[in-house]
């Protein structure tokens, strides 16, 4: 009991200022009983007995009690007591953290070698790898702060800017740490985040940075820096060849790092371990969840549910009712959206679910999950899954409605012509096995809703407004390509033999309407080629040649697209004098 009293915490101690309405109820009874008096100075005392009720005074003693200590509970009970704290799982999302990267000329020097320059992209590459799935956005500054990114769950995306990232795409050189700050802040009120990390990668900061960090900490965010750069500072060539000097100005730097309630970090120490700190809970330090402080407060609603029962008065129930009805009533789709969950989240979950069956090669599993599922995705992955099982009648019946779904669905035309072509190379002895898989392909042939950029899967989460889910299950794309022995029925332990000699005529001419699949689509695509040169004039032919050779004369710049950018935005800001 006393380490629980050691232990506790209040999760909204704000709610203490109510407390200051007990003096305002004691001043009322107080100008009650003050009516009383001038009975007791108009009357004769020996009749005062028999015009004033003692009863009545005694009742208002015990209401005014009775009032105060209610008044007390509630308070108590919004301010949110908490004893003891649980661990819950790690959510999909979390804390937003906005970096922000400073691209000043000054981070070309080499003091941390190849360049400040490199260290920063490599650093920000591990980070956005060790955010991935958590709302994260990349800010470049120098004398302006600019959105390379905004607030996303796809760190991947925001890893391709990496590349792009120079000090010469600004348009101006600096090192306006608060205006950085600033625009971090926007882009968390943009995305409805009460409160979010910013961590600023720099060496330096102006006079306003401080100020900057402080707006905020009140505003609910927490301003960090990673200091980029030696303390001992290096000379280095800017991009106009002059020679410059480099320093961090790690003074500076902790003070907006202390006036945002954050910390500041020297280079070679690890940013996550500010990043992992969260506002209100205490994260477990295995990082398997986090530890947060439960509410104890809805235990003092039973004792001020049976304070209630004193002020019960005739006629008070139906007054209480008759409000209730006046509470607009919203709809509510129970079954599709589950207790928690929307319904274009529950189909999400859903079809996350099979995919993950899928993977581990559960296809009746798999089925069972996307079985129901509207959308051209949800009836092309039932197909795949009905393919592995064998049950081709059924996986070409999936395929056509994927295919009235979304008329010309390249994967679902390809998935079909193989499976009809396997059926009709079954060999009679193999029966209408529903228990023989066929194990799609691993990729040939895939159309872009197939898989990511990476050749790895994605979850296929319906989109609101949409019916079909952007990516379908692990190896879709293809048709099935080869067949797995499984325990199957009767004919099993009658002919054994047979059934084996059926699954291996089954296995090869599965095969064989893979690779005619193959040679047809290269030929037709290889003819296709060759008949288009081949009509091609010498005029036609020498611009197509002088075409491509003036495209390789283009340089790659990857920085060009965000130098453009960043110049017209800084010049509309200037023109329309917008804050920075």
């Amino acid at each position: 009991m006393i380490a629980a009293w050691e232990g506790l915490q209040w999760l909204r101690p704000a709610w203490f200022w109510a407390l200051a309405a007990l003096p305002v109820f004691a001043w009322q009874w107080w100008r009650v009983q003050r009516r009383e008096q001038v009975w007791r100075s108009a009357v004769d005392p020996q009749l005062l007995p028999h015009l004033i009720d003692r009863s009545v005074t005694r009742q208002g003693h015990a209401s005014l009690w009775l009032r105060l200590l209610a008044w007390t509970l509630a308070v108590l009970a919004l301010a949110g007591p908490s004893w003891r704290s649980i661990e819950q799982p790690p959510t999909a999302g979390g804390t937003p953290l906005v970096l922000a990267l400073e691209l000043s000329q000054a981070t070309l020097a080499a003091d941390l070698p190849p360049s400040r320059l490199l260290q920063a992209r490599a650093r920000l590459a591990t980070l956005l790898q060790q955010r991935q799935g958590q709302p994260t956005a990349l800010v470049a500054y120098a004398d302006d702060a600019f959105t390379v990114a905004p607030l996303s769950d796809d760190t991947g995306n925001i890893a391709l800017f990496l590349d792009a990232l120079a000090p010469d795409i600004m348009p101006v050189d600096g090192s306006a740490a608060s205006r950085a700050i600033a625009h971090a802040m926007r882009l968390l009120a943009r995305g409805d985040h009460a409160r979010g990390d910013i961590l600023l990668l720099a060496a330096s900061a102006d006079g306003d940075a401080e100020a900057a960090a402080t707006r905020a900490a009140a505003a609910g965010h927490r301003v960090s820096v990673l200091g980029l750069g030696r303390g001992e500072g290096v000379a280095y060539r800017r991009g106009d060849g002059s020679i410059a000097q480099a320093r961090l100005d790690v003074v500076a730097l902790q003070r907006v790092a202390a006036a945002g309630g954050g910390r500041y970090l020297d280079w070679d120490q690890d940013a996550m371990t500010v990043l992992r700190a969260g506002h209100d809970v205490d994260r477990v330090a295995d990082g398997r969840g986090v530890r947060a402080r439960q509410d104890g407060g809805y235990w003092l609603l039973l004792p001020l549910l049976l304070l209630s029962l004193f002020a019960f008065r005739r006629g008070a129930a139906v007054v209480v009712l008759a409000a209730g009805l006046l509470v607009p009533m919203l709809p509510a789709h129970a079954v599709e959206g589950g207790l928690w969950q929307r319904a274009d989240q529950a189909r999400g979950a859903r079809m996350r679910e099979g995919i993950a069956a899928y993977r581990e090669g559960n296809d009746a599993a798999a089925l069972q999950a996307w079985q129901g599922l509207p959308g051209a995705t949800a009836a092309y992955n039932r197909g795949n899954a009905l393919a592995r099982q064998g049950r081709y009648e059924d996986a070409i019946a999936a395929y056509d409605e994927a295919l009235r779904a979304q008329p010309g669905m390249e994967d679902a035309i390809a998935n079909r012509q193989a499976v009809q072509a396997a059926m009709q190379r079954r060999p009679p002895s193999g029966g209408d096995r529903d228990d023989s898989r066929a194990k799609p392909d691993d990729g040939e042939g895939t159309s872009p809703q197939g898989q990511g950029e990476d050749g790895s899967p994605r979850d296929g989460s319906p989109e609101p407004g949409g019916d079909r889910a952007p990516t379908p299950p692990s190896e879709q794309a293809t048709p099935p390509a080869e067949s797995e022995d499984r325990p199957s029925s009767r004919d099993r332990d009658e002919q054994p033999d047979a059934q084996q000699a059926a699954d291996a005529a089954q296995r090869e001419a599965m095969e064989q309407a893979l690779q005619q699949d193959g040679t047809q689509r290269a030929d037709d695509a290889s003819a296709g080629t060759e008949g288009t040169m081949a009509q091609e004039t010498d005029a036609e032919r020498e611009q197509r040649q002088a075409n491509e050779a003036w495209l390789r004369r283009i340089p790659d710049d990857p920085g060009g697209l965000l130098r453009a950018r960043f110049k017209r935005e800084h010049d509309r800001r200037n023109g329309l004098g917008e804050e920075r």
